[in-house]
């Protein structure tokens, strides 16, 4: 067992950074010093990728140019659909207010209908910045960034700054590493550090290739939790072990 943040680190190379995991079910904030996790600086997001999937037929479906399409999409069908037609903004006010912004895109279903998208496109991953827009009251994935950096003594911290890593399926929308960067400078500005955002193009299954490359490390076997530790401490021993 391994914190899927340290191993998305792994997969970029580095054990001392901050991860930031974006994926289907939940989101995760986790600053690692050192190979180790510090737990007191994990956030959680209660909005991921089956929340937008879910927000983007809804968006839809309150100005449906093909209701009948709409309705009988899958839920394969519809995570494409976000996949391929999806971005963060930038400038999200600005966009919904500048309609000449609203690049529609054309997307086909599997049963031949076709599916226009106009503002919807950049509105759907929007929650991962303002749950709000979901009805949940805790801060976006930048703000949760910035709280978690905050538990890390400031020497640090620095150094974390400059190594935030995206990792994550829904971390794969175009625009969304530029967001991430471009909302932690705001964040930190006047703190004289450099923000630097790592977006590998294959951050997608960044865990599991992090993973792939600790359980190739020779010291590897020393890091094992027998079944023996298991029964003596219980599964809470997990976190002193690793």
């Amino acid at each position: 067992v391994a914190n899927t943040g340290f191993l998305s680190l792994c997969a970029h190379g580095r054990v001392t950074g901050l991860a930031v995991e974006a994926g289907a079910a939940v989101c995760h904030v986790t600053p690692v010093c050192g190979g180790h996790t510090l737990r007191k600086g994990t956030r959680s997001l209660g909005v991921a990728g089956d929340h937008l999937s879910r927000h983007l037929q809804q968006l839809l479906l309150q100005s449906p140019a093909e209701p009948s399409a709409l309705q009988a999409l899958t839920k394969q069908a519809l995570t494409q659909l976000k996949e391929q037609c999806c971005y963060v903004s930038l400038d999200y006010e600005g966009d919904l207010r500048d309609k000449g912004c609203h690049h529609p895109a054309r997307f086909q279903t599997p049963d031949g209908h076709w599916i226009t998208l106009g503002k919807e496109r950049f509105c759907c991953p929007e929650p991962l910045f303002r749950p709000e827009l979901l009805q949940h009251s805790c801060p976006g994935l930048p703000q949760l960034a910035g709280q978690s950096l905050h538990t890390v003594p400031e020497h640090a911290r620095r150094l974390l700054l400059g190594n935030i890593v995206l990792s994550g399926g829904s971390s794969m929308f175009p625009g969304f590493p530029e967001r991430m960067c471009l909302e932690l400078n705001l964040l930190f500005q006047g703190a004289g550090v450099h923000v630097q955002v790592l977006a590998n193009p294959k951050r997608g299954t960044a865990a599991w290739a992090g993973g792939s490359m600790a359980a190739s490390l020779s010291s590897f076997q020393h890091a094992w939790m027998t079944k023996g530790e298991y029964q003596e401490h219980g599964a809470e021993y997990v976190h002193t072990k690793f």
